[in-house]
């Protein structure tokens, strides 16, 4: 009995080592590196929040903050008269960042489909470089301080770095098909967590002079690295006169199985084809998919419902963690911000093998499950963990390993195979705005939350903040449910297939 397409197992890389050239390098190597810096510049204001904390608070009032400033300045500028009151705005600025990101998100994935994604990005991280450099340097420089100026500068910047994810993972699609997606886009997710230990370590080493060095650092080498991004993307195969996707899919079936993507229906005929999203064999721009539309595909809704929930929790680490343990544990600064690190390994780590291991069972929904109810134990854990710097930053790796890996594998991974679906194959562009949906909604769940995780810190304790995090990580499971029993029948249904053909 012949084995069903569907069922055919081939190594998850064939495809991509058969494909690859010194192009899809450089296009890996620009799209990593520019969303890493996007990432970095952004860590730096969660690495430098005790500082700025201190800068902004009378010292009288601030029995850690230095002398920075004499009290003629504080008289006039009358910012806050506590630091609660002034820890309290910074998570109101990531409120207001991510709820700003988010709406960017929307729109600047339907941009992206319509306009070259080269200029749009190069646009956001140049702008964005620049407005991060009158947040934390300018108004230091120039001893202004101004609650209202300080958020206007923050929603501008969340709009401009909006433009960043949906442009790195369409360009990628471009360049990389469904063979070793799982492991391509794990491993290339980890731009997010090289970019929050790039923005920790250029933070710790040049404050000591100031916070404003640090945004100074940030600010400029993100600038730079727009530049870099303008001269040298290519967006698509077709700009160096390379085949696009699925141009060369009609060779063996084993190729067809290997670019079906994941997302797709389970009945659709072995010859089909996976055709590229930026770019059609026609000269003239497809037309792109309406967001009514991308939000109809399959699995979009769901997804993206979970990943609000999971990117609540991500992002709260991401925004608190350094400021968590200055405050909790009494340790340095600079020490709170290396120890940080941990976490994003872990989520570099964990993105990378259950990327793989997706790809081996050709199912992403069960592989998030498994590690999102280990995250559950992991964040019980990390909550009760000693005032021990070694032990902690296991935990907390541990904890990076269960939460990054499975977020970074949404926003990557799985928004490509929704991106990529045959509903929407051939004919149209779809990535960027699915993309954007799905991390547009997970940064609105995420700005909700570091409003809440001020306000529950304040109120209850740091220990309550864990509950907290609990409860929306098996939120996610819930929302991804029906998502998983399909997937489980799925592979017990091929294994019966195989059991039968045998």
């Amino acid at each position: 009995m012949a084995v069903p397409g569907a069922l055919r197992r081939q190594p998850a890389n064939r495809g991509l080592v058969s494909h690859c050239t010194h192009h899809h390098i450089v296009v890996f190597l620009l799209t990593f590196f520019s969303y890493s810096l996007l990432h970095a510049s952004r860590k730096t204001f969660s690495n430098v929040k005790v500082s700025i904390s201190s800068q902004w608070t009378p010292s009288p009032q601030n029995s850690t903050a230095p002398e920075l400033q004499p009290c003629e300045l504080w008289n006039s500028s009358h910012l806050f008269q506590n630091s609660e009151e002034a820890t309290l705005f910074l998570g109101t600025l990531d409120t207001i960042f991510l709820f700003s990101y988010a709406v960017g998100l929307f729109v600047s994935g339907i941009v992206g489909d319509r306009l070259n994604l080269r200029w749009v990005l190069s646009f956001g991280m140049c702008s964005s470089a620049l407005v991060v450099f009158s947040f934390g340097t300018l108004t230091e420089w120039l001893h202004f301080y101004n609650k209202w100026f300080y958020c206007c500068l923050w929603v501008v910047n969340g709009l401009l770095q909006s433009t960043g994810w949906p442009c790195v993972v369409a360009v990628m699609g471009n360049w990389f098909g469904k063979a070793g997606r799982g492991f391509v886009f794990g491993l290339w997710s980890a731009c997010a967590s090289v970019g929050n230990i790039l923005g920790a370590f250029l933070a710790s080493c040049v404050l000591k002079y100031g916070y404003e060095y640090a945004f100074l650092v940030t600010a400029s080498v993100q600038f730079a690295g727009g530049v870099v991004v303008f001269f040298g993307l290519l967006t698509s195969p077709k700009e160096v006169g390379l085949p696009e996707l699925g141009a060369d899919e009609d060779e063996a079936s084993v190729e067809e199985d290997a670019h079906r993507p994941l997302m797709g229906s389970d009945d659709v005929d072995d010859d089909d084809q996976n055709y590229s999203i930026q770019a059609t064999d026609n000269d003239n721009q497809p037309k792109a998919i309406g967001f009514f539309q991308a939000c109809c595909l399959p699995g979009v809704v769901l997804y993206s419902l979970a990943y609000a929930c999971l990117k609540l929790v991500n992002y709260s680490f991401f925004f608190w963690l350094p400021f968590y343990l200055s405050s909790n544990f009494g340790w340095k600064e600079a020490e709170a911000d290396q120890l940080s690190i941990w976490y994003d390994v872990g989520g570099i780590i964990g993105g990378t093998i259950q990327g793989l291991i997706s790809d081996v069972l050709q199912k992403r929904a069960p592989v998030l499950a498994v590690s999102l109810l280990f995250a559950v134990g992991s964040l019980f854990g990390y909550s009760r963990s000693p005032n021990s710097k070694p032990i902690n930053a296991v935990i907390m790796a541990i904890t990076g390993f269960f939460i990054g890996g499975p977020s970074n594998m949404i926003s990557s991974a799985i928004s490509a195979d929704l991106g990529r679906q045959d509903l929407v194959k051939g004919s149209s562009e779809a990535l960027a705005t699915v993309t954007g949906i799905v991390d547009g909604t997970g940064s609105i769940g995420a700005a909700v939350g570091q409003y809440l995780v001020s306000l529950i810190q304040e109120n209850l304790g740091w220990m309550w903040v864990f509950y907290f995090f609990i409860l929306m990580t098996s939120s996610t499971v819930l929302f991804i449910s029906p998502l998983i029993v399909r997937e489980i029948r799925l592979l017990l249904h091929e294994r019966r297939l195989r059991m039968l053909a045998e």
